[in-house]
């Protein structure tokens, strides 16, 4: 009888790990990884686009699937905002503000990075900040990573 309840504690961990994982693999998919998936390239092919300049929205905007990608990206966004959310990092009422301000922001964005004339916005991605990475930017990065 311990046998069959030490199993069932096992699996019962090893199951909550791997929902776990599945979630965070979702929080961290990188924007090139969701341009690759979009568009259907490799995430080498997309990476190589990326290095000649072409920013993810314009690869994706190429590729006929700009819609798609601001779907997955907004997807992405919502995700870590909801991590940060749980974390104790952001009020429920920050992360809706942040969230609304991505949406409005991704419609104005063409996927080349300039936003049809925004000022300026807040980068939801990694960089030197705080302990999480989070960084700041210019530019439509709260609809769209340049």
């Amino acid at each position: 009888m311990k046998i069959y309840k030490k199993l069932a504690v096992s699996l019962t961990v090893l199951g909550m790990l791997g929902i776990a994982g599945t979630a965070y693999a979702a929080v961290n998919q990188t924007p090139a990884d969701i341009t690759a998936s979009v568009t259907g390239q490799s995430i080498t092919a997309v990476n190589q686009e990326r290095a000649s300049g072409k920013t993810y929205g314009t690869i994706a905007k190429e590729a006929g699937k700009l819609k798609e990608f601001q779907a997955q990206m907004l997807e992405q966004k919502k995700a870590i905002l909801d991590q940060r959310v749980n974390d104790g990092q952001l009020t429920q009422q920050q992360a809706d503000q942040i969230y609304t301000a991505i949406k409005s922001n991704q419609a104005l964005c063409d996927g080349t990075g300039n936003c049809s004339g925004l000022m300026g916005g807040q980068s939801m991605g990694r960089g030197t900040g705080n302990r999480m990475g989070s960084g700041k930017g210019m530019g439509c990065r709260l609809g769209l990573y340049p």
